[in-house]
């Protein structure tokens, strides 16, 4: 790693007589690890971590602030590059918080698109977690598998909207374009491919002992503690917590279909792991579902005004991101442009801990920690 040695702090102990020496580390901006431009002052005392400081905000970009001077329509290609492994989900939440002031109904078959559309993200999103988050802690093979499958996935999108990463697919009212001929086939053909996939990354990561023993009882946290700083997501139900916006509070159609929400009581990088894998195989059983279910024909975007003008007044959705709860809330005074737009971010939410989490701990588990809640920088900080 490639730290810089910001001050030194000379301690001198009363009882043993031996000289120890605080150092601050400046971990990031630029390491890999830190996934993206992120800074973590650490002060060590030997291998163990005294303080850690989280610097965040190197890759603002006043998104919030922009989209005042935004139509809705302009804001979408902006909320892609928030979370930028995951970005349907923020295409989505931006169109449910002005349809949802507007009122306005969309139609089956741009809601199944919609709902495909994320979850395949979603598995997307986890699977880059698994490969750089096991890169990480020392894995090479396991990221080469996980990016082989995503490929998979963003081939699938860049048919559906003409892009891999950044999408501006979702529409106020729909979707901007309809599934190609052969789409549905080619999803569902992948859908039975990731499941048998699924279990070959068990085999080869998951039951490792020396995995186990890197992982097992460190960054560990309770329900309490997990309540207490607002986290959610994966970073909630590894306490115990069983809450899933998709099942909690259903949005889109998921109230339609059958999956379940994998909890663990332990709280630990261990726990974590094995629900973004439970995750993985939920949002394959979703997908099998919608794709099977997928109507034959109709129309992709419903009944919108011309000019979008939601009504005086404002609004607060919630969805379930592969990272947590995302939110956004609309303050709109009849025109076409947002008075106030403030989105909820898991990633920033969830970053919060880490200062707890890594006191007392050991220098080594540090990336382990910091990896394992599955943070986007884009997201952090906007």
């Amino acid at each position: 790693m490639n730290h810089n040695i910001l001050t030194t702090h000379v301690d001198t102990s009363s009882e043993t007589g031996l000289r120890t020496e605080e150092m601050l580390l400046n971990v990031g901006p630029q390491h890999p690890s830190t996934h993206g431009v992120f800074r973590l002052v650490v002060k060590i005392d030997g291998e163990t971590i005294k303080e850690a400081i989280p610097v965040m905000g190197y890759l603002h970009r006043g998104t919030e602030k922009l989209a005042e001077n935004l139509t809705y329509t302009q804001i979408i290609p902006y909320t892609d590059r928030m979370d930028y492994v995951s970005a349907m989900t923020n295409n989505y939440v931006l169109c449910h918080a002005v349809e949802t002031m507007m009122g306005l109904e969309i139609p089956e078959r741009a809601q199944f698109l919609r709902l495909i559309a994320m979850e395949l993200n979603r598995v997307a999103s986890h699977l880059v977690w698994w490969g750089t988050y096991l890169l990480d802690i020392g894995a090479m093979g396991p990221f080469l598998y996980a990016f082989r499958d995503r490929e998979t996935i963003l081939d699938l999108f860049n048919e559906l909207c003409g892009a891999r990463m950044t999408f501006n697919y979702m529409r106020v009212g729909g979707v901007k374009w309809d599934a190609p001929p052969g789409w549905i086939d080619k999803a569902k053909e992948f859908v039975q491919y990731m499941k048998k996939e699924l279990n070959n990354y068990h085999q080869l990561v998951t039951g490792n002992e020396i995995f186990i023993n890197r992982l097992r009882g460190i960054g560990k946290f309770d329900t309490k503690t997990a309540l207490d700083y607002s986290l959610s997501g994966v970073m909630l139900r590894s306490t115990g917590v069983k809450w899933d916006l998709r099942k909690d509070e259903p949005y889109c159609i998921y109230d339609r279909f059958e999956f379940d929400v994998p909890t663990a009581t332990e709280g630990d990088c261990m726990a974590r792991y094995h629900l973004r894998m439970a995750e993985i195989e939920q949002s394959l059983r979703i997908l099998e579902q919608a794709l099977e279910q997928f109507p034959s024909e109709g129309e992709v975007m419903g009944k919108v005004p011309r000019v979008i003008r939601p009504p005086a007044g404002e609004a607060y959705v919630r969805i379930e991101s592969p990272r947590g709860e995302i939110g956004c809330y609309i303050a709109s005074q009849g025109k076409d442009k947002p008075w106030r737009l403030k989105f909820r971010r898991p990633s920033f939410t969830n970053l919060q801990i880490l200062p707890k989490l890594l006191q007392g701990e050991n220098l080594a588990n540090m990336v382990a920690i910091l990896g394992s809640i599955d943070i986007v920088l884009g997201e952090v900080d906007c």
